[in-house]
């Protein structure tokens, strides 16, 4: 089950960097004031297969939760074993 939800979770990485790409062409499209129909239908294809990659991955039991902004400002991303110079606030001076 970790190769399949590995597997969907590699096309939807796939996915997202062609939606990004064809999103970047639209826009190019519209400022060179040119039909892009057929790429906002290709685009509106892509979208609905993520919405079922996302699907089944969450059936599998892949869903990720989002953090809000809160939760990701509170989050600790400093580096592992890393040690604050001395007179840092957290580590004591003896």
């Amino acid at each position: 089950m970790d190769n399949k939800l590995n597997e969907i979770r590699r096309k939807i990485k796939f996915l997202r960097s062609e939606m990004l790409s064809a999103e970047d062409n639209i826009r190019k499209q519209v400022n060179r004031d040119e039909d892009c129909s057929e790429a906002a239908m290709r685009l509106m294809a892509m979208r609905a297969t993520m919405v079922g990659l996302i699907g089944e991955r969450n059936t599998l039991g892949g869903e990720e939760r989002l953090l809000n902004v809160d939760e990701r400002l509170k989050l600790d991303v400093r580096a592992v074993g890393r040690k604050p110079a001395i007179g840092a606030p957290g580590r004591r001076e003896r």
